[in-house]
């Protein structure tokens, strides 16, 4: 009598450890419905932020007359067979889509038939990107499978349309697999790049920081005050790579434990964004760092509010206190949002509500993801079924997923911003040509030829910080990149004129190099220099190969 009586005190007790740590993983997956508005709002501004960036380069691009062709993607990304943009390769015709991106942008922020944009959003952002490859960087990474995952969410909860619409209560928070997934994905995503910076010397001594702070074409702003005192900058760097191996603690912990650990993220990104030009890395992790801020984080807020207000009422100004505009500009954007055409339930969103009320209570909260892993399981028994019909080669399901597994298992162990070994030189481009009446120019940077610095701010030696990303493809190894070089060869010859109207005859493509140490970070002329000529290329196709002046560094 006695070992079944323990039994059953040993499974109460194990049934009770379950029950609780259950509990507190909820918990701590938890977002709260504001933070996911505010996370919503800034993912519609980031794309129409994005949109107007790229279109100073929307011809030269998101076009075929521009310098990366259809064919040039799809042979770097096969993906780009399928972009939308695969189909419309005018600038007229993509300047219509990056209206209608830029619409459906502003439909997520406003949160008007939340869902449905966010999928749109998605399926155009990612046409984008993949349509040309040749200019993204980890900030689009992050940027799509965050906004990927954000389909999951109930994104129009709070402050939008979609409410303010709505008849039913909202709710205070919400938690589940696709709340995890979200605050999962920013945690993977800085603990694994804490890992790649821990091997390198270079970081565990603080060094990298202090000569990545030292490349002049990436550094703006602040930077450039910054790197005079290296010493404050190796201790951040110190700070900085023990924050990304210490990130899981965003999980740990909850309250104000939680998001003051946030604000330090948000802290050292806002100084990113200052100092090195790296595109919209910062703001997207600002964008994902935000729904890390549970309940707790707005309630002070609003403390704070209400304690701003009444010192102000304290001191009699004739000023409206913050709170008081705030809740007039509420009041009017809630009375904009129902002068919208009352949102009604979409087909897709009447078949979930039917799957919702199924479900037994556990998953009925969770019917998107169910049905999200239904229709992956759907495809692959559809797939059995074919390849034992003999219709697909027998290995093909099995092999498409093992193949999809090891790319994500690949693609979440490559978050390597400036790791291991962070880059420690400078580099500038120089393409001498020349010219029909016999002038030597740098047709780059649009000057009389000199493999000089052509400016003493490298960073302005490109027009936007995704011709950089692209300068960089230019130089990787590989017959698409050669192809590449070839097809801005051939479209500098083509558009390139010198100050007296010549063409060009023949030019050629230089990377010059300099190397950065910590004595020459503030004296480039110091530095050891080296050239590299990528390509060349005989613009009046008559033969001639009358060489160019190379370049000569002492």
């Amino acid at each position: 009598m006695g070992i079944p009586k323990r039994s059953s005190d040993l499974r109460r007790v194990l049934a009770a450890i379950v029950r609780r740590v259950a509990a507190g993983t909820r918990e701590r997956v938890r977002i709260d419905t504001r933070s996911l508005a505010v996370f919503r709002i800034a993912l519609g501004l980031l794309i129409v932020a994005d949109l107007l960036l790229r279109s100073r380069n929307l011809t030269r691009f998101y076009t075929d007359q521009g310098v990366v062709p259809v064919e040039l993607a799809v042979a770097a990304e096969p993906a780009a067979a399928y972009s939308v943009y695969a189909f419309v390769t005018s600038p007229a015709g993509v300047a219509g889509l990056f209206a209608l991106t830029a619409l459906v942008g502003l439909a997520l922020a406003v949160g008007y038939y939340t869902r449905p944009m966010t999928v749109v959003a998605f399926v155009l952002v990612v046409s984008l990107d993949v349509r040309n490859p040749f200019v993204l960087s980890f900030a689009d990474v992050l940027f799509a499978t965050l906004l990927a995952i954000a389909v999951l969410l109930p994104l129009g909860e709070r402050w939008s349309v979609d409410a303010v619409a709505s008849d039913r209560p909202r709710r205070e928070s919400t938690a589940g697999v696709a709340t995890a997934l979200l605050l999962g994905q920013v945690v993977v995503m800085y603990v694994v790049n804490g890992y790649h910076k821990t091997t390198s010397e270079l970081w565990r001594s603080g060094e990298a920081a202090v000569l990545v702070l030292g490349i002049d074409e990436i550094t703006f702003l602040f930077g450039d005050t910054l790197r005079r005192v290296p010493e404050l900058l190796q201790l951040s760097g110190l700070v900085w790579v023990g924050m990304l191996c210490l990130a899981w603690l965003l999980l740990v912990f909850r309250g104000r434990a939680r998001y003051l650990f946030v604000a330090a993220f948000a802290v050292a990104h806002l100084s990113m964004a200052l100092t090195v030009r790296i595109g919209a890395f910062s703001y997207v992790c600002l964008a994902g760092l935000v729904v890390f801020v549970q309940g707790s984080g707005w309630d002070d807020l609003g403390r704070i509010g209400r304690w701003t207000r009444a010192r102000l009422d304290g001191l009699a100004l004739p000023l409206h206190p913050p709170t008081v505009r705030f809740e007039t500009v509420r009041d009017r954007l809630a009375s904009i949002a129902q002068r919208f055409p009352r949102p009604t339930a979409t087909a897709p969103s009447r078949t979930l509500a039917a799957v919702r009320r199924r479900l037994p209570d556990p998953l009925a909260p969770h019917a998107l993801v169910v049905v999200a892993v239904a229709g992956v399981v759907g495809v692959l028994v559809v797939a059995g079924g074919l390849s034992a019909a003999g219709v697909l080669d027998d290995d093909t399901p099995r092999s498409e997923v093992e193949s999809g597994t090891a790319a994500l298992v690949e693609f979440q162990t490559d978050w390597s911003i400036f790791a291991p070994v962070p880059r420690t030189t400078d580099r500038y481009y120089v393409f001498p040509a020349r010219a029909a009446d016999g002038t030597l120019v740098d047709a780059y940077s649009d000057r009389a030829l000199s493999y000089e610095r052509p400016h003493d701010e490298l960073q302005r030696q490109h027009a936007t910080y995704r011709e950089r990303f692209y300068m960089v493809s230019l130089f990787d190894d590989g017959e698409v990149s050669e192809r590449l070089a070839g097809r801005l060869a051939e479209h500098t010859c083509a558009t390139y004129r010198t100050e007296a109207g010549a063409t060009l005859t023949r030019i050629e493509m230089y990377r010059v190099t300099e190397e950065i140490t910590r004595e020459t970070i503030d004296e480039p002329a110091a530095r050891d220099r080296s050239a590299s000529r990528l390509f060349e290329h005989d613009c009046a196709g008559d033969g001639n190969r009358e060489p160019l002046p190379p370049p000569s560094f002492d």
